[in-house]
This record gives structure tokens, sequence and C-alpha cells, in this order.
């Protein structure tokens, strides 16, 4: 039986040093996404650490506010947009279902974010999924499915309301509230 305080007993892992490093701040990271879902940016970082398996301090190293963790989330879910997008036959549609997925899931760092969107941690976002809004208006332009005057700032404009609204629908209701807003949205970006 290993000795008390060596770290493999009573249920805790032996400390791997700096090469766990890439491994814990993944844990960190899908342990937030988890946490915020549920209980909002409040969630205890004391939650979020149990959760990824690693000690606060760990925590602490790699994020040491809530922001910088909500910007590595958000940086991952921008990596699901473009994976989403990047098909030669995505549309609009599939952003939007990928962007109401996220949504739905998690809305409080969507707040975080705008409370934020100054702050030079959060800026890099906004430019990602600029980039990826514009790659998709500019494949919907050219195969006829969307009006010449819709401009890429109309659709990030969408995005932020369909995530206004999202944020601030409860749970049970936001993929009808979302439909229903996309409806919106697409009826007014059609050819007309």
């Amino acid at each position: 039986m290993p000795e008390r305080g060596t770290g493999t007993s009573e249920g805790r892992r032996a400390n791997r040093g700096p090469s766990a490093g890439p491994g814990n701040r993944r844990a960190i990271i899908a342990a937030a996404r988890e946490v915020f879902a549920v209980d909002g940016l409040q969630g205890p970082f004391n939650a979020i650490a149990k959760k990824a398996g690693v000690g606060q301090g760990s925590l602490y190293r790699h994020f040491p506010d809530r922001l910088s963790l909500a910007v590595a989330v958000f940086d991952e879910n921008i990596d699901e947009l473009e994976a989403a997008v990047e098909p030669e036959n995505a549309t609009l549609d599939d952003l939007l279902e990928a962007i109401i997925g996220q949504a739905v899931a998690s809305t409080a760092l969507v707040d975080l974010i705008w409370q934020h969107q100054h702050d030079e941690r959060v800026a890099h976002l906004g430019a990602r999924l600029a980039a990826v809004v514009g790659a998709v208006v500019a494949r919907e332009r050219a195969a006829g499915r969307i009006a010449d005057t819709v401009e890429d700032a109309d659709v990030l404009l969408a995005v932020s309301m369909l995530a206004d609204l999202l944020a601030r629908t409860g749970a049970d209701e936001r993929r009808p509230a979302a439909r229903r807003a996309w409806a919106i949205f697409h009826a007014a970006f059609e050819p007309r």
C-alpha cells in the first residue's frame, strides 16, 4: 500500500510534472464549459478544478481569471465554427446551427465576452468570427442563396442578436426561440 502523502493513495493521481500541462489545460477548458453551462459564470473555480481532475493551483497557472478561461473556451468554440463551415457545401444555415448549438449550451460565456469586447485578450475572437462569417457570406452570395445587399456586418449583427436573445431565455425555451429568430433573419437575407 502506498504511503500517505505520496499522491497515489486515497484516489489521488501522482504528480506528472510539466508534461501534464497540455492535458491539464484541455481538461480545465472542458470542465469550465460544463460548469459554466450549468452554474453560469459564477460557477466556482474549485468545481472546475475538481471536474478537470487538477488542483486549483494548476487551474490558476493556466487561467488566472474568469476572462482568460472564457476566452479559451470561446477560442475552441470558434475552432468548431470554422470546422462546421470548412466544407465547400457548408451554408449560412450550417453556421447558424453551429452557433445556436453553442449558445444553447452555454449563454453565460457570451455575456462575459460582450462585457469585455474591448479587452485585448478578447479582440481576436471577434476577428476570427468575422472571418468565418465573411467566408460563408461570400459562398452564399456566389450561390445566389442570399441577397447581394446582405453584408458580413448584417450577419454578425444577427449572430449577436441571437446570442443576446438566448442568454435571456430559459434553457428549455432556447432552441425554439433560436429557430424563430433564425426564421426572421432567413427571410430578411433571402434574395428578392
